[in-house]
């Protein structure tokens, strides 16, 4: 397989919650991605925003930045001040190392607010809504093409993109040329559906891999205690890949063992640091897809 195994800095310090890992530096969150065996980072709140010092900070441990997320505002029609970000961004990201952007849409998002319940307040998008998004993310496609780098839009429970319906009405409403999916093992299993269902039907659409599992007592209690998305990442939701037990990992990894897949595979698992310590869990997660992938 033609995969390069990446980690995200959100297992270290958390991107929409800064009270959890806010004490913990950059340069420890690289150094343990390091040791642990991962050559690539996404992007993270605690980053540099000068890019010297954090190239700097990524050439001595051997790591480049693999993708950075993107929040995207179609569905408040902020289509302008979006495409704008974008193209700072691209050029930013692409100086780092990396070749594809990851976007979500966070234009009526829920998962950032930490008193909002999950499911029983997650977005409905109207057909305008869904019909600009599609358009937007056809336009931020087409400059990523040009950049030479690949849009992988990630469905992301709380943001309007979520179940198998609304991922499979945004496919069709995008062209496969321009806009990739970035497939997310803990997302796709949250937002009520069959990770493998997914990556079975999308793989020659996928252009980035997030891998994290779902502890389903702590899933069930959010849904049953009508939690918000935060109060599920506090209480251990997720976790990496060989912890939980909701993701087939043997339908997903043959899937992609048996495709053409060539990308990133990053391990994603937002946890409280204080209570699974980064550098035990990245290892836990290289050593389980080693074990499952042979590499």
């Amino acid at each position: 397989m033609k995969v390069e195994f990446g980690c995200a800095p959100i297992n270290w310090s958390n991107d929409d919650l800064h009270s959890l890992g806010g004490e913990l530096t950059y340069q420890q969150c690289l150094s343990e991605m390091a040791l642990a065996g991962y050559k690539g980072s996404e992007g993270g709140w605690k980053y540099p925003e000068d890019h010297a010092t954090l190239k700097k900070a990524l050439d001595l441990r051997g790591l480049v930045i693999c993708n950075m997320w993107f929040s995207t505002f179609f569905t408040t029609f902020e289509n302008e001040k979006t495409y704008e970000a974008f193209d700072k961004h691209m050029e930013r990201t692409y100086a780092l190392g990396a070749r594809v952007v990851g976007c979500g849409e966070c234009g009526v998002t829920v998962h950032g607010q930490e008193d909002t319940p999950l499911f029983s307040k997650a977005p409905v998008l109207t057909d305008a809504q869904m019909k600009n998004l599609a358009e937007g993310l056809n336009e931020l496609g087409r400059r990523a093409k040009a950049k030479g780098m690949k849009l992988c839009f990630h469905p992301h429970v709380g943001t309007g993109i979520q179940t198998m319906e609304e991922i499979d009405t945004l496919m069709e409403l995008t062209d496969p040329n321009l806009v990739y999916l970035l497939f997310d093992t803990g997302h796709s299993t949250t937002g009520g559906n069959d990770a493998v269902a997914i990556i079975k039907k999308y793989i020659n659409r996928v252009g980035h891999i997030h891998v994290k599992d779902v502890r389903r007592s702590v899933f069930e209690e959010v849904k049953s205690g009508d939690h918000s998305f935060l109060w599920g990442v506090k209480n251990g939701m997720f976790t990496v890949p060989g912890d939980g037990d909701c993701v087939d990992w043997d339908g997903v990894f043959d899937v992609i063992k048996n495709s053409d897949y060539e990308g990133w595979i990053v391990v994603e698992a937002e946890q409280d640091p204080a209570k699974a310590d980064p550098l035990e869990y990245a290892q836990k997660a290289r050593a389980f897809m080693r074990e499952k992938l042979g590499c």
